[in-house]
């Protein structure tokens, strides 16, 4: 099973402010090694669950947050910015499973550092009526080659936006907004615990899926919008 993980970074447990996941201060070099944790623990997870190969596309910033070498499971690693496909650069059709890692509520959200892409380009974005943020837009990019959202970690309101549009994706809270600069979070070795349990639960769904379905997958697998597809 190949799967595709897009990180982004301000849905780390532990990140809530700017300095931690933006240039290359002290702050910022936590930051990035409290994000690595949360990615490799959700390799390690989709490993579990019956994944063969893991991409990384580094989706937060200059998107070359990550020490290749320290990836988990000898994923392969998409990274440095101006990409066609942005944060879903390298997602084609052959893939059976798509992972955000990471990820935050959309702009106007009361999440933590919660922002639309460049949030002094988009003030709002919906599908469908309903208010979603990049991973809503990101999963458009997933139904259309035929893969499914099957992962989502970051704090709760990114989780519930992307729960709202992808009914039945796992999701991994680990941590509750308390303002856009502030959050509770999970002790990192619980985040990473969290995660890596609920990427391998949800790449054992997809495998059992595809097994008794086929490559075939529903509405109820990718946005409210997708059509049913069958690779």
């Amino acid at each position: 099973m190949k799967v595709f993980l897009s990180s982004d970074m301000e849905g780390t447990a532990g990140v809530v402010d700017w300095a931690q996941c933006v240039g290359d201060g002290p702050e910022a070099a936590a930051g990035r090694r409290l994000l690595l944790a949360e990615v490799n623990a959700a390799i390690e997870g989709a490993l579990a669950g019956g994944a063969s190969e893991i991409v990384v596309n580094d989706s937060h910033s200059t998107m070359r947050n990550l020490p290749p070498d320290a990836l988990a499971g000898q994923a392969s690693y998409i990274s440095g910015s101006h990409r066609p496909l942005y944060m879903m650069q390298g997602l084609d059709s052959s893939f059976d499973a798509v992972l955000f890692v990471s990820y935050h509520g959309s702009i106007g959200a009361p999440a933590g550092l919660s922002h639309t892409y460049n949030p002094r380009a988009v003030m709002e974005a919906r599908l469908d009526g309903v208010v979603t943020g990049e991973a809503g837009i990101n999963a458009l990019v997933a139904a259309h080659y035929g893969v499914p959202v099957v992962l989502v970690t970051g704090d709760r309101h990114a989780c519930e936006e992307t729960a709202a549009l992808i009914p039945g994706v796992h999701a991994a809270v680990v941590k509750e907004p308390v303002s856009r600069l502030a959050a509770h979070s999970l002790h990192p070795v619980r985040a990473c615990a969290l995660i890596r349990e609920t990427a391998q639960q949800a790449g054992a769904a997809r495998r059992r899926r595809r097994r008794s379905a086929g490559r075939c997958w529903s509405s109820r697998s990718g946005p409210r919008t997708s059509p049913r597809r069958c690779d």
